[in-house]
């Protein structure tokens, strides 16, 4: 049974516990759902959480600011149930957190389709040379009568290959490196816009590398003013990052209720494992990191909605710490699970697939080290 006691925390009000349980509930009807397909899946995921209302918090209405407690809150829960459920959802958020942020009024028709479930986004930032250093972002978009053309290559673009539209980061040069960076929105259908290769990795998500050659785009298209690229894409990330950290918190949580299952049930030498001092000792640093994780997040999370103009401190060390953590109390427990924790198809070996990848994206482990360090500094 998982532990919900932290939602008394004096961090969330009654809205949010309310969006809790609600999403309890739908996702022990709803989830988790056949993986088989994976592209076929995340349509079939964006299409219930739209049409049930779950992807209204993955942006918000103009004038106003996104709740970022609702959106970990989310993750976390959604991660508890089905990764790739959270991948869904998240991507919906990450794909459209420039438009939600300082997209125009006829720019945010997209964001109301993403929000409904009706379309899927995407967000391409990372490029074969630049991965944390956004600032060496190498694809161009050049002026012309009336609009853009965009030349380059993204890669390790989630929801490439089935995404409606993208948000795509490109050259304008205004100044050298972060500050010659612009955003536009990029739908999929946009001639010159290719999918030049999926990508398969440990725990099946919709990937590709995608080239941009002679991609065309009205003026409209730009995403707030011309060289504003960088602030933009950090302002997403500040926001996204904790949320990162929230959806390990929810791996992590699984991997402890599916621990304390296993040592309770088995048995070794006329007692169960949960009797072992050792075992218990284990059990403990689990939950150890799990709190510390929540308080992290939730801190993070609750300073953005509070009015915080950039939270990079808080966010880095809630997802620096979040997922490091989660990699550790997911190891642990499929050690518990002994043998069955490596069966392929367990949930246990589900989760450590899973969680590798997000001390990676949104900006790796050290990068957040770099952050936390600068601003200490």
């Amino acid at each position: 049974m998982p532990d919900h006691s932290f939602l008394t925390w004096p961090f969330f009000e009654d809205r949010h516990r309310a969006l809790a349980e609600g999403l309890e509930e739908w996702c022990g009807t709803h989830l988790p759902v056949d993986h088989g397909d994976v592209d076929a899946a995340c349509r079939v995921l964006v299409s219930g959480l739209g049409a049930a209302g779950w992807l209204r918090h993955t942006g918000a209405d103009a004038g106003e600011r996104l709740d970022v407690r609702s959106l970990c809150l989310s993750r976390e829960i959604l991660a508890r149930h089905d990764g790739l459920a959270d991948f869904s959802f998240a991507m919906q958020g990450l794909g459209m957190g420039a438009i939600s942020l300082f997209g125009r009024a006829e720019q945010r028709e997209w964001l109301a389709r993403t929000r409904s479930g009706q379309a899927i986004s995407g967000f391409a930032l990372t490029e074969p040379a630049s991965g944390s250093d956004v600032a060496a972002t190498a694809t161009t978009a050049v002026a012309e009568a009336g609009g853009w053309r965009l030349d380059g290559e993204k890669t390790w673009i989630s929801n490439g290959g089935i995404a409606d539209v993208y948000v795509v980061f490109a050259r304008t040069g205004e100044a050298p490196g972060a500050k010659g960076l612009s955003a536009f929105v990029l739908p999929a259908d946009t001639a010159g816009l290719t999918v030049e290769e999926r990508l398969e990795v440990i725990a099946p998500h919709p990937l590709a590398r995608l080239r941009l050659q002679g991609v065309r785009l009205p003026q409209s298209a730009l995403i707030g003013r011309a060289g504003e690229g960088f602030k933009i894409a950090m302002s997403v990330l500040d926001v996204f990052r904790a949320t990162v950290g929230a959806a390990a918190l929810g791996f992590a949580r699984r991997a402890l209720d599916e621990a304390l299952d296993r040592v309770k049930a088995r048995r070794i030498q006329g007692a169960a494992l949960a009797e072992m001092q050792m075992v218990q000792g284990h059990l403990a640093d689990m939950a150890l990191k799990i709190d510390a994780a929540a308080l992290l997040i939730y801190r993070a999370a609750w300073t953005k909605d509070q009015g915080a103009a950039r939270i990079s401190r808080e966010a880095a060390m809630a997802k620096l710490y979040a997922t490091e953590a989660a990699q550790e109390v997911i190891d642990i427990a499929l050690q518990l699970h002994g043998g069955d924790g490596v069966r392929h198809g367990s949930v246990v070996e589900s989760l450590y697939r899973e969680i590798r990848a997000l001390r990676i994206y949104e900006g790796a482990s050290d990068v957040q080290k770099i952050i936390i360090a600068r601003s200490i500094l």
